[in-house]
């Protein structure tokens, strides 16, 4: 394995992922300096990092070695999905220039937040909103420690915020001039939903699938399951609050 060659290959994903150093350097829990340090070949991820360095990046392990080219751009991980109750009110109390100072406040808390339990912010929804990603080791309880982390951070307003697991596919999306990476599958799109019922029958705001809470059992943060159904959703859904302490 040549090192130079290795450290190209991780830049082209990496740039074509649209992901910042910093972002595998959170994800990973390494260093930037470490994630330089292998895109310029002079040094090599460690054994334990080149499983979820490759599903971050959307190919093989062999890949990344130079062994061949398939790629695995679908793994298991924790998405959150984040936003701000009432959010509509202030849209029409604020004028837009407010209102986008406001915004981009939240989502900076929030995404320090992701960032701060390893996780990767993929994108902003709405005013207030946020998509984060977390793969690898421990993923579903560093999500929630991010979902909880999140809520001291907004003063008097409230967060409503999803956690869901599963497959999910990370890479690419939109046409191919404008597309940016994103996360497409069950777990987003459970995470979206279930941040209204998060709002409107938990008093932290935060809520956990089953998909998620069955991979941490015995975490004291999560309260018995409860059912709930929701339009467009085949099955009943298990969610738990994620309360702090």
């Amino acid at each position: 394995m040549v090192l130079a060659d290795l450290g190209q290959r991780i830049r082209s994903r990496r740039e074509q992922c649209g992901l910042k150093q910093n972002d595998l350097a959170a994800a990973l829990q390494v260093t930037p300096q470490a994630v330089s340090k292998w895109e310029r070949g002079e040094n090599a991820p460690d054994i334990g990092v080149l499983v979820p360095l490759s599903q971050l990046l959307g190919v093989s392990v062999e890949w990344l070695l130079g062994a061949y080219s398939h790629q695995r751009d679908v793994f298991d991980a924790t998405v959150v999905v984040t936003g701000v109750q009432r959010t509509r009110e202030l849209a029409w109390q604020l004028p837009p220039r407010e209102l986008a100072a406001w915004a981009n406040g939240i989502c900076y808390h929030v995404t320090e937040a992701v960032l701060r339990s390893h996780g990767v912010p993929v994108k902003t929804i709405g005013p207030g909103g946020v998509v984060g990603l977390f793969a690898g080791i421990d993923h579903p309880r560093r999500a929630l420690d991010a979902a909880l982390a999140a809520t001291t951070h907004v003063g008097d307003l409230k967060l409503k915020i999803g956690v869901a697991s599963g497959s999910v596919y990370f890479g690419p999306v939109g046409h191919p001039d404008y597309a940016r990476p994103d996360v497409v599958g069950e777990p987003f799109v459970v995470a979206f939903v279930i941040r209204a019922w998060a709002a409107e029958q938990t008093e932290s705001g935060v809520v956990a699938c089953s998909s998620t809470a069955d991979l941490v059992p015995g975490d004291a943060r999560l309260a018995p399951p409860r059912q709930a159904e929701f339009e467009g959703v085949k099955r009943p859904l298990a969610l738990c609050e994620v309360r702090a302490g």
